[in-house]
């Protein structure tokens, strides 16, 4: 059965994590996809961290685990998280991530452990951390104003500290919010609670997410400037440009060349097949990145439309596989 095979693999390494998790008292929790501890850890008096107290770790073994991780980071600081990313045979993907109580830990950790072998001929990766704080809220009717948005979210979440209205560049008759909270973890709590509450406002299922670097440029290159909730009037909506595809090709894959030869991962392959093709232009592609560095692929499937007549899909779909990786390495 599946069960007995994932439990058979690396059993060694997770005999000795259930040893150590018993012998240190400490309570490791999976939540989709990531294993994490902390967030206070036990101990902890106040607030969490500011930003710029995380750290990116990569290039790691896939058959290590906390026992050995964990002790390492704290040899060098304070941790308040550490959060290892786990795929479903309980292996980890090849990269975690580890918050320090001051940004002074997460220097001496960059410091002390980037191209670190944790054994022989296995050398990581560790650089800082980039702590999203913005969410994208697609889907909202026409109708929904600044002030019922403002109202609503200061209901569910807390930290908001600006709302900004766009003409949806994805849906016909809604509108786009960009929100931007006062940390990370308050825009990952209020990410979590708007996800799980199937927010609707006007009758329309809305999707939140984190707003990813490309949307951005494109709101921000539109052709009237939105108003802020912080600013005054605000009844004018943004309307984006059309921004050349290969700009933002040419940006988002950029971005993911550029992260992985700072983290010395090598060179991104894309692999890209077209398996559904709908009448009204949409494409759904199955797509791969294998990255030298990441002992496991990235694959998965996404939906892109064609740009033309005379497009394949394939360009599209290899800028919206680079942003899910980007979000998964925490760098949109």
């Amino acid at each position: 059965p599946p069960q007995m095979w994932t439990n058979s693999i690396n059993q060694a390494n997770k005999m000795a994590l259930l040893a150590w998790e018993k012998e240190t008292g400490i309570d490791l929790v999976q939540i989709n996809g990531q294993r994490r501890y902390g967030a206070p850890p036990p101990g902890w008096v106040g607030g969490p961290p500011p930003a710029g107290t995380e750290v990116f770790i990569g290039k790691l073994p896939q058959d290590v685990y906390e026992n050995v991780l964990i002790p390492l980071f704290q040899s060098v600081g304070k941790l308040y998280e550490f959060r290892l990313m786990m795929t479903f045979s309980g292996l980890n993907r090849g990269f975690a991530y580890a918050k320090y109580s001051n940004r002074r830990g997460a220097k001496e950790a960059i410091a002390a452990f980037n191209n670190f072998e944790v054994r022989e001929g296995c050398a990581i990766v560790v650089c800082k951390s980039t702590e999203k704080c913005e969410l994208s809220m697609d889907g909202l009717a026409a109708s929904v104003s600044r002030q019922e948005l403002e109202a609503v979210l200061q209901r569910l979440t807390e930290g908001v500290l600006s709302i900004t209205l766009y003409i949806s560049p994805s849906q016909k008759q809604a509108k786009l919010a960009v929100l931007k909270y006062s940390s990370h973890q308050a825009a990952a709590m209020a990410k979590k609670t708007l996800m799980e509450g199937n927010v609707r406002l006007g009758g329309l299922d809305v999707r939140v997410d984190w707003l990813n670097p490309d949307l951005k440029q494109k709101l921000e290159l539109c052709e009237e400037k939105p108003s802020s909730s912080r600013g005054q009037g605000g009844k004018c909506l943004g309307v984006p440009k059309q921004v050349p595809l290969s700009l933002v090709l040419r940006n988002a894959l950029d971005r993911l060349n550029t992260l992985c030869q700072r983290q010395y991962l090598g060179t991104p392959l894309f692999l890209t097949k077209c398996v559904q093709a709908n009448p009204n232009g949409w494409l759904r592609f199955w797509c791969r990145v294998v990255i030298p560095g990441c002992p496991m692929p990235f694959s998965g499937f996404t939906w892109v439309r064609q740009d033309g007549p005379c497009r394949s899909g394939h360009e599209e779909a290899k800028v919206a596989v680079a942003l899910q990786v980007l979000q998964m390495l925490g760098e949109s």
